[in-house]
């Protein structure tokens, strides 16, 4: 069994969307200094790194992150070889999705610098290709970037979470090879939050 960690590393040299709050890390404790543990405070947006979008992102009175089945977020997944492309329209993804089976875009974004500054230019889905995404059958996508929707994110966002599909955003995919995986995508149980960083995985058995 092989494990494929898909997480960005939460540090402060971090990329973030444009206007979100840097993530920090603030010693209160240090073990150096006399104290009798290390403990510290942090700070972040709820869609820093690797995180989840539930419906309420963009969907008000919808369900929160801690609402979410995690039956969406664990099972079989799809690395689907999306490189090249300047965006992933409908016809990128024709005939590639299976009911049942997560999809995860790996494009040239997965080769972008998760460090500050924001990359401009990342990969995303078109509104025509979320539309498909959205009758396909499939419970969750993902993809490599820190957005799954270009610069005007409400149509593709509300496309996907209004037909009941989660989102993951700011997966690693550079080093995994296109096929078929189990995904193990778990965000932080948050009340009633819009969003909430993961830690994710792929086990290739």
């Amino acid at each position: 069994m092989q494990l494929y960690d898909i997480s960005i590393t939460l540090r402060p040299t971090m990329a973030v969307w444009p206007g979100d709050d840097p993530f920090r890390v603030t010693p209160t404790a240090c073990m150096a200094n006399g104290d009798n543990c290390n403990l510290s405070r942090l700070e972040m947006g709820s869609h820093t790194g690797t995180h989840v979008d539930p419906p309420l992102h963009f969907i008000d009175g919808a369900d929160g992150v801690d609402k979410l089945d995690l039956e969406r977020l664990v099972g079989p997944a799809e690395v689907l070889d999306c490189t090249g492309m300047r965006e992933v329209d409908a016809h990128a993804l024709e005939g590639r999705l299976a009911e049942g089976v997560i999809p995860l875009l790996k494009t040239d974004s997965s080769h972008a610098p998760d460090t500050a500054p924001f990359c401009d230019d990342y990969v995303y889905l078109t509104l025509e290709a979320a539309r498909l995404v959205a009758k396909s059958g499939v419970k969750t996508v993902g993809i490599d970037y820190l957005s799954i929707a270009g610069k005007d994110a409400t149509p593709v966002h509300q496309a996907l979470l209004g037909a009941g599909i989660v989102i993951i955003e700011g997966l690693r995919l550079a080093h995994v090879p296109p096929g078929r995986y189990t995904l193990v995508c778990l965000p932080l149980k948050i009340e009633g939050c819009d969003g909430a960083p993961a830690r994710a995985i792929l086990i290739e058995t």
